[in-house]
């Protein structure tokens, strides 16, 4: 793969988390200590760039190298994956923007430690083909499915705000996206909060209409979180599987069609399908900047004021900043 500019500064970017988690005492064999061989537990779900990371296998190469052991476990989404953290099942994963929020509100003990670049088009309001349904003001009144606490969550306020109308002037209920595609189908709901590749999915075989995307509307962040007790005990282990991400990411940048071939088996799609679904998305891992972390404060205050969390929250007191 060639050098540009774009690869060059994200691997200075981690480059400084690799050196600032350097520091960190460690007893060593190879880099870690090895009274018990370390092991990070990965949670990902099908189209993911972790998916991606899975099947490429070069995270598995690299820390196995440094005598750490991966394992992986497949959620259906973010919440989900973020409720396995919270038991303390896996280490780190990817979510959306919207799931870490709730996931913190339930007292998650999490940290957020990195981002992919926005993908708001990934995201979207869906009707069917035949739908009355042309803009959002239509939905008020209508029965709308999403999956509870993802990042589709957020996006629905948004869109219903933009119009004026309030978060109760619809139905809101919450199925993970297999059983909404169902409900959808057979004509139960009126829309579809979801995101790519369900929706992309839904576009060419349903012939479903996007009423609106997150353009304009949200950022539609994914997140990698992890879980604080190991970031405190492996910040060595997590810098480099880091760094492993992000050379996967920038390679999905730049092989998008070999990135589809990837994915399209995964979630049982032709390959023209993954490949819209990950021409959506933004690749690449970075540590939260300010203007990231107050985008998740102002959202996380959404939701409180919303009801639809219990308390307010401080986003910035879990957000990994590695010691310099």
């Amino acid at each position: 793969m060639s050098i540009t500019p774009r690869t060059n500064r994200r691997r200075l970017v981690l480059k400084g988390l690799l050196a600032a988690a350097s520091t960190a005492p460690l007893a060593l064999t190879s880099r870690y200590a090895v009274a018990n061989t370390p092991e990070i537990r990965i949670g990902w779900q099908k189209g993911s760039t972790l998916s991606i990371v899975k099947a490429r296998g070069n995270l598995e190469a690299r820390l196995k190298a440094e005598g750490v052991k991966v394992s992986w476990t497949e959620f259906p989404a973010g919440p989900q994956m973020l409720e396995g953290l919270n038991v303390g099942s896996i280490d780190i994963g990817v979510v959306g923007e919207t799931p870490p929020v709730f996931a913190q509100a339930a007292g998650a003990n999490l940290v957020y430690v990195g981002n992919e670049p926005p993908a708001p088009r990934a995201e979207k309001i869906l009707v069917p083909k035949d739908s009355p349904i042309r803009t959002l003001a239509d939905l008020k009144g209508k029965r709308v499915v999403l999956n509870k606490g993802s990042n589709v969550h957020y996006l629905l306020v948004k869109a219903l705000e933009s119009t004026q109308l309030k978060y109760s002037d619809v139905e809101v209920a919450f199925l993970p996206p297999a059983d909404a595609r169902a409900a959808f189908e057979r004509g139960a709901v009126d829309a579809w909060v979801i995101w790519d590749p369900f929706g992309a999915a839904a576009e060419a075989q349903l012939g479903a209409r996007i009423v609106a995307d997150g353009s304009g509307l949200v950022n539609n962040y994914n997140f990698y979180i992890a879980s604080r007790p190991f970031v405190e005990k492996y910040p060595q282990v997590l810098a480099s599987a880091l760094e492993a991400i992000n050379e996967t990411g920038e390679w999905v940048a730049q092989n998008q069609k070999d990135a589809a071939a990837i994915v399209a088996p995964q979630i049982g799609l032709p390959v023209e399908i993954a490949e819209v679904s990950v021409s959506r998305y933004g690749y690449g891992v970075k540590p939260l900047t300010e203007d990231v972390i107050q985008h998740q404060q102002k959202m996380a205050d959404t939701l409180a004021d919303l009801k639809l969390i219990p308390k307010r929250l401080d986003v910035a007191s879990v957000v990994w900043r590695p010691a310099r």
